[in-house]
């Protein structure tokens, strides 16, 4: 019923036109532009400037990037939710967006590359100060430290650089894998996370751990069995 009014109502004019409404139509259509080839982003886009210390001014917030972007000219895309930085046509960042003042948005993993040149800036780097990681990885990180001292620091930093890649949840579940095998070390906390990944027993060789306890097992031989038979003495 709609579309027959509406068909019916093109040959009546409106207001002060004097040509049809279906008159008006066939114009406006063709007056009409062809859709773009890609969806329209609904963002503001700006150019901004990395500053040394990896952030991004957008909107009187702060948001941070890799370091390796450092003073790099990037692409900010402001949507109604999110931040997102491009740099040379690649995203490099995402971020919740903040409607605040003065805010800083930080993700950890962008410092962590750098961090790991300067292990000892672990526990004052501004950027991990808030970072909430399952239980498991500081317990992880006590059991590398007191093995290993700073090297073992270097390697828990290591650890944490696998979220660069791999989701913090198998992450996780790896490390506490590991703890529970006695594998304490970057080494293992990958394999173990990458047979996750891969849904195959992971393959540890314990030679790239030195100080972990060594267990010699020796050949079985058919005497071993006679403890099985009663009345035999082992």
């Amino acid at each position: 019923m709609l579309e027959e009014r509406c068909r019916r109502r093109q040959g009546e004019r409106a207001g002060r036109h004097s040509e049809t409404i279906g008159e008006r139509l066939v114009a406006d259509l063709e007056s009409f532009r062809d859709l773009p080839a890609v969806p329209l982003e609904a963002c503001e886009k700006r150019a901004a400037r990395v500053s040394s210390t990896a952030l991004v001014r957008y909107r009187c917030n702060d948001y941070s990037v890799p370091t390796a972007y450092g003073f790099r000219d990037v692409v900010v895309k402001g949507f109604v939710d999110e931040v997102v930085i491009l740099c040379a046509g690649e995203q490099i960042a995402r971020h919740r967006r903040a409607y605040g003042t003065g805010t800083f948005v930080f993700e950890p993993l962008h410092y962590l590359a750098l961090i790991e040149t300067k292990p000892n800036a672990l526990d004052q780097a501004a950027a991990l100060k808030d970072w909430d990681l399952p239980e498991a990885f500081q317990h992880l990180r006590h059991l590398l430290e007191a093995r290993m001292g700073n090297r073992g620091r270097r390697e828990f930093i290591q650890v944490l650089r696998l979220m660069e890649a791999i989701p913090m949840e198998i992450v996780a579940s790896a490390v506490t894998e590991a703890i529970r095998l006695g594998a304490i070390g970057f080494d293992a906390v990958k394999q173990i996370a990458l047979a996750r990944i891969e849904r195959r027993p992971a393959r540890l060789d314990l030679t790239a751990y030195p100080h972990l306890p060594r267990t010699d097992v020796r050949m079985t031989t058919a005497a071993d069995y006679a403890v099985l038979v009663p009345g035999t003495a082992a």
